[in-house]
């Protein structure tokens, strides 16, 4: 990784953090309340499966917002490296801070996970302590050589799927109900793929032993989504896939070759993702991270950067995009505004505009109102501190 210079801002980087960030906002606008209330809109009803994950096997544009957000932590870690080596920081005092970095980013989604609990809990499956269990081992990787970074991502993806692999299929004896899944799910996989079915895998064994170590209300037996902590490994690979963008990007090559290999990487990944996920080899679950959903996610983040550096970068169109920049130039403030402010703006309005106010178009488009007034007021806040220059960095 070369350091001797600091790099301009990567626009690209910024906007495509906006876009990211603005899909998770937009959880606020409740689509699936509107599918609901219109039962025979296919329109609604497709636009409300991509605001929400998928149940298990596949993909849907929410769920391509953590892995987005992890892959751009990998794109900016060598400009981010450069920037500070340029003001001749040692390695010790970079990866001091990278370790103090880490601790926020699990402190802060532990608490953000806590609001309104009885007690602290602690869980280690969201997106900001995924990424700082594995932040780290992604910056003593950023000062390796290509061949290194490549060689670890290869180790995470085939040691991971080993070792779901190894771990035993659930016998006759099981107890589907005390591990919140069900036998006869219709989501279930059968044969090989059965490695990876919902909280009778290794990681969930993981987590039945780990999260217990922690004080609390009641011993913890399962994630009901089927979420769990191990997944900061695979998460890790993902990251590093962004890792290799940014130093594409960082790279002496043209923006035209840089652009191409972008694609092709994309292109790759689903077409890798998809093999493995029919052949039955891996199956594609985000809620598990699986080798496969790295590939496969990842094909998606090269070419949403693809589409973001060809436009903002190259087109030099970034003021087409200013309301993302906005969002992606504080994307730890909007993460904290939309996940702990947003039920006190959401009360406000309500009281200040009164209980009905959302149904001037109708019962059932009032979570769209409802929303957009949310969504409005989360981004003059950011836009407000965009003027005054008050970043958030952790």
């Amino acid at each position: 990784m070369t350091t001797t210079t600091t790099p301009p801002r990567l626009a690209s980087a910024d906007v495509y953090r906006g876009f990211v960030m603005l899909l998770m906002m937009a959880e606020v606008l409740r689509f699936h309340k509107v599918s609901e209330a219109l039962p025979n809109s296919s329109f609604w009803g497709f636009v409300a499966s991509q605001q929400d994950h998928v149940s298990w096997v596949g993909c849907s544009l929410h769920d391509l917002i953590q892995p987005s957000f992890s892959f751009l932590v990998g794109v900016v870690l060598p400009y981010s490296v450069a920037s500070r080596m340029s003001q001749e920081s040692s390695f010790v005092k970079l990866f001091g801070r990278a370790l103090w970095r880490s601790l926020i980013l699990i402190l802060l989604g532990i608490f953000l996970r806590s609001q309104w609990a009885e007690q602290t809990n602690f869980t280690f499956e969201d997106t900001l302590t995924q990424i700082g269990l594995g932040y780290p081992f992604l910056f003593l990787l950023g000062f390796a050589s290509k061949r290194v970074q490549i060689g670890a991502l290869v180790v995470i993806l085939v040691g991971y799927w080993a070792a779901f692999a190894i771990y035993p299929l659930p016998d006759a004896n099981f107890d589907y109900a005390n591990a919140g899944a069900l036998k006869d799910w219709e989501h279930n996989l059968t044969g090989f793929a059965a490695h990876w079915n919902k909280n009778t895998n290794l990681a969930w064994a993981f987590d039945r032993w780990f999260l217990n170590l922690f004080p609390r209300a009641e011993p913890f037996l399962h994630n009901r989504g089927g979420y769990a902590t191990l997944s900061f490994i695979p998460t890790l690979g993902t990251m590093l896939l962004g890792l290799v963008a940014g130093n594409l990007l960082k790279s002496n090559k043209k923006q035209q070759d840089k652009l191409k290999i972008f694609i092709i990487l994309g292109v790759s990944g689903l077409v890798l993702g998809l093999f493995l996920n029919w052949s039955g080899i891996c199956p594609n679950v985000k809620r598990i991270w699986t080798p496969t959903w790295v590939l496969f996610s990842g094909g998606w983040c090269f070419l949403l950067l693809s589409f973001f550096y060809w436009t903002v970068d190259i087109l030099q169109k970034r003021n087409w995009f200013f309301i993302l920049t906005v969002i992606g130039m504080n994307s730890i403030a909007a993460y904290v505004i939309a996940d702990g402010f947003n039920s006190y703006v959401s009360s406000s309005l309500k009281i200040h505009l009164g209980q009905n106010y959302a149904a001037i178009f109708g019962e059932p488009y009032q979570t769209l109102v409802h929303g957009f007034l949310i969504l409005l007021i989360d981004w003059l806040i950011l836009r407000w501190m965009y003027n005054r220059k008050l970043f958030i960095r952790i």
